[in-house]
């Protein structure tokens, strides 16, 4: 038996939010749900290079599209919004998925920054933030380095021309510089993607070696 593919919606106190689950063939090794960024949706090309990557090495991947943008609206709902319709979502795959051994949560941009401040709250092993948006552009001063400090294994993988700021690593953060890429890390997904698989092997979190120092 291949890789299971199903889409569903999930209520939250915000409205309905969609999910697009991806399991592998065998029992998973992780449950790794990603989130999409403000405007965009999930499937953005490193969200979905890293749902591939990660299906092909024993990862269940659920990528779950925020109630606003399922209603058709593009300007993102207040932070508190997005958390709580995040929690709720969360709660729910716990539910459906009990006996994955290891829960990773993360997304791109805004969808990692959700990630990152839930992750305690929702019984995160560990976060994937990619294109995490340090700072708006041109507003270093405005940084939001402390939504990482979650205390979890993190990686962070963004692209080092990205006009949003790149963080700076420290334990348990790891950071990776993708060369030439910007904010939507167009230019290589695989590799990004390849990356990320490598670190949840490095933690045992997908089948296979590792190529990745944690």
């Amino acid at each position: 038996m291949g890789p299971v593919r199903h889409t569903d919606e999930i209520a939250t106190p915000r409205g309905p939010a969609r999910i697009d689950t991806d399991l592998p063939a065998a029992a998973p090794h992780a449950l790794l749900v990603l989130g999409h960024g403000a405007g965009g949706d999930v499937d953005a090309p490193d969200l979905r290079a890293v749902r591939d990557a990660a299906v092909v090495a024993g990862v269940a991947v659920v990528r779950v599209t925020q109630p606003y943008r399922l209603a058709g609206r593009r300007a993102p709902a207040p932070a508190g919004h997005l958390d709580e319709a995040w929690t709720a979502v969360l709660g729910h795959l716990r539910r459906r998925h009990p006996a994955v051994p290891a829960l990773v949560v993360g997304g791109r941009s805004s969808g990692a920054r959700v990630a990152c401040r839930t992750a305690v709250a929702v019984g995160a092993d560990a976060v994937l933030a990619l294109a995490f948006p340090l700072h708006p552009p041109g507003r270093p001063e405005r940084s939001r380095a402390a939504e990482l400090a979650t205390g979890l294994p993190t990686l962070v993988l963004n692209g080092d021309r990205d006009p949003f700021g790149v963080p700076e690593a420290g334990p348990p953060v790891r950071v990776v510089r993708r060369p030439g890429d910007r904010h939507d890390l167009r230019g290589d997904p695989v590799g990004t993607a390849a990356v990320a698989v490598d670190w949840l092997r490095a933690h045992g979190w997908a089948a296979g070696g590792s190529a990745a120092r944690p």
